[in-house]
């Protein structure tokens, strides 16, 4: 691709809707190369930048609207045109976005950059329409719509003071990974899950008394009806594993059927979807 059809920004379409985001990039591009002063009343610029000025604007045009403006060589004069068909964009975006704005609240995202991401974009039309958004107005929209099962959390962060959005916006984004791993932690493995430190000591001591006490442990299918010799007799046995699984609790029911019993997790209460201040 050759270097004339490289873009700087994306080029003003015919409908006009990306009027306003254009013409702001294209200032900044024209400044950025010294011919800001091309595109302003009773301007002084030479014959030279006024034709590099130009030259920028229409390749920057949506080829057709550039063949609508063929023939006007003063970037001023381009700008104008281009200003008084276009600019009307301003109030017809504007209500739009005052009513995004009204009805932007932090608990319809499901998480806080989705919601800071919402907040940005609706904020940079309103400034471009010429619209006045202040670092109280965005703090208050934040604090104002926590949904009402955080709101001792909401009272906990008006409390910290926050002076600049960007400030309240990391503590929220920290709080809220903090919970998110908090929660995969306390999935990985089930409530209750981990194997009881005296189970099996309790078993073998147990087992050890049995042994000792009766001297036939496995001696063949008429005491614990077993199916072999030295095997142990909580299994399917019906003698003295009876009290074995009594004893441990964990293990056998009823008459030694073996059926092991399994902790249910324990249902905990939901956590606070932002976390505690930190």
């Amino acid at each position: 691709m050759s270097k004339i059809n490289i873009l700087d920004f994306a080029a003003l379409n015919l409908s006009g809707d990306n009027y306003l985001q254009w013409a702001l990039d294209a200032k900044i591009i024209l400044k950025s190369k010294g011919l800001g002063e091309c595109i302003t009343e009773n301007n002084n610029a030479n014959e030279k930048d006024r034709y590099r000025a130009i030259l920028i604007i229409c390749h920057h045009l949506a080829e057709s609207l550039k063949d609508q403006y063929l023939t006007i060589e003063n970037p001023l004069d381009l700008w104008n045109e281009l200003k008084s068909r276009y600019d009307h964009q301003r109030t017809v975006i504007l209500p739009k976005d005052r009513f995004d704005w009204t009805n932007l609240r932090i608990q319809d995202y499901n998480s806080v950059d989705q919601y800071n991401s919402a907040l940005f974009k609706i904020v940079s039309k309103m400034k471009l329409c010429g619209e006045s958004i202040t670092e109280q107005d965005m703090l208050e929209k934040t604090f104002s719509t926590f949904h009402a099962s955080n709101v001792l959390l909401q009272q906990q962060y008006r409390e910290k003071g926050f002076k600049t959005y960007a400030n309240l916006i990391s503590c929220l984004l920290l709080a809220e990974q903090n919970n998110e791993l908090l929660m995969r932690n306390s999935q990985m493995r089930p409530l209750g899950s981990a194997p009881r430190p005296d189970a099996h000591a309790t078993e073998d001591n147990k087992e050890s008394n049995h042994v000792q006490g009766n001297g036939q442990h496995g001696r063949g299918r008429d005491k614990s009806n077993g199916r072999g010799r030295g095997r142990r007799s909580f299994g399917r046995g019906r003698g003295n594993s009876r009290d074995h699984g009594r004893d441990r609790g964990s293990f056998g029911r009823g008459h030694g059927r073996g059926r092991g019993f399994s902790f249910k997790p324990q249902h905990s209460t939901k956590s606070e979807k932002y976390g505690q201040c930190p």
